[in-house]
Formats: C-alpha cells, sequence, structure tokens
C-alpha cells in the first residue's frame, strides 16, 4: 500500500505533464493555421500578429480578474476585443504593401505592449494580472484539440470550397488584378484579418486562463510571431497542412534545442530560419506536392508514378 501511494503521484505528474505538451502544440497548430490566413493565403506577412493573442489574453484577463465574469464569457469578449482592434487597425495597415504592413504591423505590436503597461489600473501594468486559478489538464488538453481541429478543417473548408477563399488567393497572386475585376480587396483583407485574429485572441485567452498569471511582458513575446513564421514556412506556406507539420516539428526541435544549447537555442533558430528560406522555400508540405520544385519531382516519380506518367503525357501533347 505505500508503494501505491509513492508511484500514483509520479504517474500523475508525467501524464499532466504530456498533456501540458500536446495542449501547447495544438495552440500553436491553432496560432499557426491563423497566421497562415492571411500571411500564407492572403500574402500579408504580419510581424506583429501577436498583438491579436495579447489582447485575447488580456480581454479575458481583464474580464475575469477586474469584472468577475466567468471564463467562458470572459474569452468571448477577449477574442471580440482582438477582432475589432483588427478592424480598427487593419482598415489602415492593410492599404499598404510589401514590407510597409509588416513594420507597420510590428510597430503596432510594440505600441500595444507598452499601452497595457501604461493603463495600470485595468491592466495591472508591469506587475500583471492573476486570474482565478483553475487546474485540469485533461480540460485544456481536449479543448484545444478540439479547436485545433476545427480551425485547420475551417482553413480547408474556406480555402478549397469557397469563392471568397479563392479571392484571397487571386489577391495574394494579383492584387491589382483582382481589382480590376471588380473584386474589393480590402474588404476580404480586412474580413480575413478579423477572422484570424478573432481565432488568435481565443487562443490567448485559453492560454492565459490556463497560466493563471499574465503581464506584458509575458504576453507581448516579441518571438512568438517569429516562431509563427518559422512554422508556417517550415511547413508550407500558404498549404492547409503545412502549418500543422512546421509547427509540431517546431515545438519538438525548439525543446531538444533548449535542453542542449539553453544560451544559444535563439541563435540556432535564426540559423533554422536562414537555412529554411535558402533550401526549402516551399516548405516540406509545399515541396512535396509541387511538381515544379525537387522533392515535388521525387515523390511524384517514385510515390506516385501514375500520377507522374499522366503529367507528362499530357504536357507532351
Amino acid at each position: 500500500m505505500p508503494l501505491i501511494q509513492v508511484v500514483a503521484p509520479e504517474k500523475k505528474w508525467v501524464t499532466n505533464s504530456l498533456l501540458f505538451s500536446f495542449t501547447q502544440l495544438f495552440m500553436l497548430i491553432t496560432l499557426a493555421s491563423n497566421w497562415n490566413l492571411t500571411g500564407g493565403f492572403t500574402g500579408y506577412v504580419d510581424f506583429g500578429h501577436a498583438v491579436f493573442f495579447g489582447l485575447g489574453a488580456y480581454g479575458t484577463g481583464i474580464m475575469m480578474a477586474k469584472a468577475g465574469l466567468p471564463f467562458v464569457p470572459a474569452l468571448i469578449i477577449g477574442a471580440i476585443v482582438a477582432a475589432v482592434f483588427a478592424l480598427i487597425i487593419g482598415s489602415a495597415t492593410l492599404r499598404l504593401k510589401g514590407p510597409y504592413f509588416s513594420i507597420a504591423m510590428l510597430g503596432t505590436f510594440v505600441a500595444m505592449r507598452e499601452i497595457v503597461r501604461i493603463l495600470r489600473p485595468i491592466t495591472g501594468g508591469g506587475t500583471g494580472l492573476t486570474l482565478p486559478p483553475y487546474l485540469n489538464r485533461p480540460l485544456f488538453y481536449y479543448v484545444t484539440l478540439i479547436l485545433a481541429i476545427l480551425v485547420v478543417a475551417f482553413v480547408w473548408w474556406l480555402i478549397k470550397r469557397t469563392e471568397f477563399g479563392a479571392t484571397l488567393i487571386a489577391i495574394r497572386e494579383d492584387e491589382v488584378g483582382a481589382e480590376m475585376r471588380g473584386i474589393n480587396t480590402t474588404l476580404h483583407k480586412t474580413t480575413i484579418f478579423m477572422i484570424a485574429a478573432l481565432l488568435t485572441g481565443i487562443v490567448g485567452g485559453l492560454w492565459a486562463y490556463q497560466n493563471t498569471f499574465i503581464d506584458p511582458d509575458v504576453v507581448f513575446f516579441e518571438s512568438r510571431t517569429v516562431e509563427l513564421v518559422m512554422m508556417v514556412m517550415l511547413g508550407g506556406l500558404g498549404t492547409v497542412a503545412g502549418p500543422v507539420v512546421g509547427a509540431t516539428l517546431i515545438y519538438w526541435l525548439r525543446d531538444i534545442l533548449w535542453s542542449n544549447l539553453l544560451q544559444y537555442h535563439l541563435i540556432a533558430q535564426g540559423v533554422l530560419l536562414i537555412l529554411i528560406v535558402l533550401f526549402v522555400p516551399e516548405g516540406i508540405v509545399g515541396s512535396l506536392t509541387g511538381s515544379g520544385t525537387t522533392l515535388g519531382r521525387v515523390w511524384g516519380k517514385y510515390v506516385t508514378p501514375g500520377e507522374s506518367t499522366t503529367d507528362e503525357a499530357e504536357a507532351s501533347t
């Protein structure tokens, strides 16, 4: 009997640790898929996307810690705050092109972090906010798993089955041409920007409640957006499965780098990003599915020879 009492807590700790790890992974998959909506499918690379994560976290935290609301209503309000902010800031920044949009969003991210520090009576300033503690690893595991599945399925449906998704790709390929065809590109860009912000705000609220404490430096974390960019690029920019593959690989690789290169893990991540851009610009999924890439030609020749032969026959005719 004493032996059981000693071993059981250790097993419970291991189980909770695994559940926490997978919960973080599912959150990253959701965040990467959200970023891919604007950065991958629409062609607007957002270096300040983590601002919506922070707004969702603080919206949820303020509603719970200051207003005393339960978690679910607070989470909804936090997500709406992120979406409304995306509408306001996107109406201006989405009119910019290329690096100007990226820099404007990065400036928005930095400015919002300082605003949160200044609004001490509401946000707690630099000391942060403490949310009502609620430790339930299995619940967060299943909630984030379902959320990740729903978001990936939504992205697939939006891009593959709707005219709206086709319009986003048209904007990415030739925005001027899309405008000449009568497409309201500003409306489409702002709408997808709000959707990505809403979903990111939900993840931010979930993270805040699970963490039970938030402050500007923890929530508005610069490397969070950089990691999202790395995940999407490694998996495949502008693909549905790319963020899932990239987030999974980067998450476990990051743990390996932290455990073995504690002082140099950020350098290692930077080098990895450079290697991805130089040698695998299409990402893993893009390289396997794209016939114009090296991996795509190998995949078509040895894995799907029938399809490859058909394509070659069509090309010859």
